[in-house]
């Protein structure tokens, strides 16, 4: 079993275990407890009710918290004339069709997030095994894959995050730094359980939203009341 640092213990001894906390005492919490010397990202990671083998129970998609994650991300996307000039006024690092392409096939992947046009699917779909691996794939399902290029760029960029279940029916995401404050991190973290609670699947027969749990980069998670 791996040993824990001396931080680590220190932040554990202020947590009570046997309990669950509201998202404002857990955000209070959270921002007492020793940390890095960092502004460390937190982190909401939630386990669903879900059959992860059933495709129509998948949990994934996108969404834009009110306060932003503290990062600003590095979104390309796959366009072309009037469209890939409007991406690249959003923000986008880089913005083009088919050229693009076969950069990122090349083996460039130095971004974030890709977002692409529905008309270029015909194109990215070969990028399946570069971008697949690392997460960055565009999928309709995360909004990665629109008619509004500009818009998803804008919304990227500025902290929307994507998310998906995985194996075990369980996800993560990013939803703010310690150095935010209070409100800013209530705001998100509520914000973020609203949307998926919102997003539960038609078929599922009983729990959805099982735990919950609020952590930083560096300490122990503390238990929500959801």
């Amino acid at each position: 079993m791996a040993e824990h640092s001396k931080r680590y213990n220190e932040a554990l001894k202020k947590i009570d275990r046997s309990k669950r906390y509201s998202v404002e005492e857990a955000v209070a919490l959270l921002k007492t407890l020793p940390g890095g010397k960092f502004n460390e990202t937190v982190d909401l990671a939630m386990r669903l009710g879900i059959d992860p083998k059933q495709a129509d129970q998948l949990v994934r998609g996108s969404a834009s918290l009110p306060k932003g994650i503290g990062k600003e991300m590095r979104v390309i996307a796959f366009c072309t004339g009037a469209v890939a000039e409007a991406a690249k006024a959003a923000g986008a690092i880089e913005a083009g069709g088919e050229e693009l392409v076969a950069k990122v096939a090349g083996g460039w992947t130095d971004f974030d997030i890709a977002v692409a046009g529905t008309d270029m699917m015909r194109h990215v779909g070969k990028l399946g095994r570069v971008l697949g691996p690392q997460g960055k794939m565009p999928s309709p399902k995360s909004g990665t894959v629109t008619e509004d290029v500009a818009t998803a760029v804008k919304e990227f960029r500025a902290g929307r995050i994507e998310y998906r279940t995985d194996a075990t029916g369980n996800l993560h995401a990013p939803v703010g730094r310690v150095g935010f404050t209070e409100e800013d991190l209530r705001a998100n973290v509520n914000a973020f359980i609203a949307h998926i609670q919102a997003a539960r699947p038609a078929t599922l027969k009983g729990t959805f939203v099982i735990s919950a749990y609020l952590s930083s980069t560096m300490s122990p998670s503390i238990r929500l009341a959801v």
